[in-house]
């Protein structure tokens, strides 16, 4: 029986979901996704349910259905659904590859295929330069511009994943070589310890005093697809999610400075080799050492700093971008550290177009030691996903003051994530937003505006004195769209000027604001906010990519409005 993963079922639902789309079918895709959506974020292994409780228990999931829940047994039972690989074989198309072109969705690719029989982004890329696609109704100039400008991000994005796909799986693979016979410790090192909202690969290092063992644990994890290198102190395989990863094992009186020259970047390596030089040591991935060949440091990585006359430099800023600098003079910042949240200050629920009740969501920030959330369903022009009216705003705000009657120690706050529409207003009154403890407005549509236009629009947001944060600020997806065209110095200065907050949306495919634009606002005094952006109860998990993004900005706590206590918070937005 093939071991399954939550995620690997909802992306296999997802996976039926838009090829049924793509045959032409109009109803059966949202189940699908629902379903999809639901595994997502369930707290329970799929595999245990099945195992324990079989078709039965898989149905008791919200959203699964018995037709469903046997292609979920089918999958784990014999490790294929027969339905998938017969739409595949009907539409022999790599739709996964298709759909991560910006604007393209399952009707286009129907067309692209049916029209001009592509089936890979190699095939539409040729149509495109071609002047094909143009041509087919519905389409036009914009439609095949917009295709090529996306294929072009693809590039750019090629070979690396966001940290939330990867980190999760490191830590998991870590976990389970720290237990191994002869193991004394794993870390992990590279740009996911840096925090790099992408990564290429996974690197890790380890002390061991039996490295035969460890390396028959490592290229045996249920990860693994492939074995590139095995030696006997360095392997690489490659993983299911396309990336490869590294184990080096090293010895103990070395490991600080590998763990330190590993983890980089490479240009804040070279930075600190030549203030070696200059003080008459080597510095390498063994240790810090004299002109006659003595080591210094090299255990552990304070040492390595210690001995070039530098305090511990975090990794999140070993960029070299002044941080070698900052160290020297003794101004650090002091970053604020995970666990250092007390609200949340967007949230999605069932309302819109999140999973769960206002009472679930309060419930599940309290459990993670939260003491506020704020609920920030989206409002009525985003009609695809039930946005909330004024009317449905003023009964929404009823049931979360019955829910904060009910639920002791976490305060529920009334809030709505406003859409700013093409001109900078906004789309709920400002009456009703008047009556709200946190207003967040953002660009949901039209996407494609000239900068000074977007720039402009935005700034008309941020005037609006009932706007209390921008949220998600470029409206990137991290691999699949890129941010729209803003002035970012112009809309920060007009955050200061208006005493507007910025977000740091922790969603781990948005990471928005960037970390450039993070250090941008914390140097202009701007506030700002890390959220979770949780559609979900588990999402709320997801404040800690939020504030190593902001580490990686250089913020500290005072720059982040919701380490505030409930009062703090509320005398600021007012």
């Amino acid at each position: 029986m093939e071991q399954v993963t939550n995620e690997e079922v909802a992306v296999l639902l997802y996976e039926i979901a838009f090829y049924l789309e793509l045959s032409g079918d109009t109803f059966r895709p949202r189940s699908f996704e629902r379903a999809a959506r639901s595994i997502e974020t369930l707290s329970e292994s799929v595999m245990e349910i099945h195992r324990s409780q079989h078709i039965e228990g898989l149905m008791k999931i919200p959203f699964v259905g018995e037709g469903i829940a046997k292609k979920i047994d089918e999958k784990i039972r014999i490790g294929r659904v027969t339905q998938l690989e017969e739409l595949k074989v009907r539409f022999p198309v790599r739709l996964s590859e298709l759909l991560t072109v910006e604007s393209v969705g399952p009707k286009t690719v129907r067309v692209l295929y049916e029209q001009l029989d592509i089936k890979n982004v190699e095939d539409l890329e040729k149509r495109a330069r071609e002047g094909k696609i143009r041509s087919l109704p519905g389409f036009g100039n914009k439609s095949e511009e917009k295709i090529l400008k996306g294929i072009e991000f693809l590039k750019a994005c090629k070979g690396r994943q966001p940290l939330g796909t990867v980190l999760g799986l490191a830590q998991h693979i870590r976990d389970q070589l720290r237990f191994i016979e002869g193991v004394k410790s794993v870390v992990i090192t590279g740009s996911l310890a840096r925090g790099k909202e992408t990564v290429e690969d996974l690197d890790l290092l380890a002390i061991t005093s039996l490295p035969d063992v460890l390396v028959k644990a490592f290229i045996s994890t249920s990860e693994a697809i492939h074995v590139y290198q095995k030696q006997n102190t360095r392997v690489s395989i490659r993983l299911k999610i396309e990336l490869n990863a590294n184990l080096r094992i090293i010895p103990e009186e070395s490991f600080g400075a590998a763990q330190q020259y590993f983890t980089g970047s490479k240009e804040h390596n070279l930075a600190l080799q030549r203030l070696a030089q200059d003080k008459g040591l080597k510095l390498n991935e063994y240790g810090v050492f004299s002109k006659d060949g003595q080591t210094i440091a090299g255990t552990n990585e304070e040492g390595i700093y210690t001995a070039l006359g530098l305090p511990w430099i975090p990794p999140e800023l070993r960029e070299n971008l002044g941080e070698i600098e900052a160290a020297r003079e003794e101004r650090l910042p002091d970053l604020i550290k995970h666990g250092s949240l007390r609200g949340d200050l967007q949230t999605q629920t069932n309302w819109t177009d999140g999973k769960n009740s206002i009472e679930e969501m309060g419930k599940a920030a309290r459990e993670l030691g939260l003491q506020y959330i704020a609920i920030t369903d989206h409002t009525r022009s985003l009609a695809m996903v039930g946005g909330l009216d004024e009317s449905k705003i003023q009964e929404q705000g009823r049931e979360i003051e019955r829910v904060n009657r009910k639920l002791d120690g976490i305060q529920i706050l009334k809030g709505a994530e406003v859409n700013i529409l093409k001109d900078g207003s906004l789309d709920l009154s400002d009456d009703a937003l008047a009556d709200l403890d946190v207003v967040g407005a953002a660009v949901h549509t039209n996407f494609n505006m000239p900068q000074d236009e977007m720039t402009r629009r935005m700034i008309q947001a941020i005037r609006n004195p009932h706007v209390d944060i921008i949220f998600h600020p470029t409206g990137r997806i991290i691999n699949r769209r890129p941010p729209y065209a803003v002035n970012m110095k112009k809309i920060i200065e007009a955050a200061k000027d208006n005493g507007t907050i910025l977000e740091i949306d922790a969603y781990p495919e948005r990471l928005d604001l960037k970390d450039e634009h993070i250090r941008m606002a914390v140097d202009e005094g701007v506030k700002l906010c890390i959220d979770s952006d949780a559609h979900s109860m588990a999402q709320i998990n997801y404040l800690s990519y939020g504030i190593t993004q902001a580490r990686r900005g250089w913020a500290s706590r005072n720059d982040i409005v919701n380490t505030m206590s409930l009062d703090e918070l509320l005398k600021h937005l007012s």
